[in-house]
């Protein structure tokens, strides 16, 4: 069965070169030319790898990268992208990415690394993401969405589970509405400011002692939120 690549690129003419080269190589590429649909192209249909560039029109390669993370841990993600520095590549590669590759690009090269990057997640099937959190006295099942709270347990809603799992990935890091209704909802604009407030009083209510004063769930005024696990 030949492997199944989603490629994530807005340049058409590049675009279509890529996947000329895929073809010849005997892979089965999947082009779409925007953030949205790639991600509702990843959830709609099984690949094997994905090429994906960091700019892209109405919702960037990163947060297309980190909603993916949310739903696969496992599916090898090839960064393209004109960004060169050092920080950008440790941001891509931080955020979910396996590969990173500057533009311009050989072509060959591009081939090589593909085959790399299929071939060691068929050799490494079990490298599993931890899938289960605890903090405080409470805990999480991002599979089962099955949770522990302050008054016992009780299930998470699934975008409260894709939430809290995107939270606790960036712990310790402020993380925008912008980036949440991006990665959690697909968003490229807020439909309302007070979605995600919503979302984290529910959380202060399930896990904080003292709601009004919390310690893991903290709003910064203007930025976005934070979650901390205090010792």
């Amino acid at each position: 069965m030949k492997k199944r690549i989603l490629l994530v690129e807005d340049e058409k003419h590049l675009a279509e070169t890529i996947k000329l080269n895929l073809e010849i190589e005997d892979f089965h590429p999947i082009v779409v030319y925007d953030g949205a649909s790639a991600i509702s192209t990843f959830k709609e249909q099984r690949f094997d790898l994905v090429i994906l560039d960091i700019m892209i029109p109405n919702i960037d390669g990163i947060a297309v990268c980190e909603n993916i993370r949310l739903h696969d841990s496992d599916v090898p993600i090839m960064f393209l992208s004109a960004k060169s520095s050092s920080e950008d590549r440790i941001l891509g590669l931080k955020k979910g990415g396996d590969d990173y590759l500057t533009k311009p690009f050989n072509l060959e090269e591009l081939m090589l690394r593909i085959i790399k990057l299929i071939s060691r997640n068929e050799d490494n099937p079990g490298s599993e993401s931890v899938t289960e959190y605890t903090f405080g006295g409470n805990s999480a099942n991002f599979d089962s969405y099955e949770a522990v709270g302050k008054d016992g347990k009780f299930s998470l809603t699934k975008k409260e589970a894709l939430l809290l799992k995107l939270l606790i990935e960036n712990k310790d890091e402020v993380v925008s509405r912008e980036k949440i209704l991006q990665t959690v909802w697909g968003y490229s604009v807020y439909p309302s400011t007070r979605t995600i407030d919503n979302f984290i009083l529910a959380f202060r209510k399930y896990f904080e002692e003292d709601p009004k004063n919390p310690k893991f769930f903290l709003s910064l005024r203007g930025v976005g939120y934070k979650f901390t696990n205090p010792a």
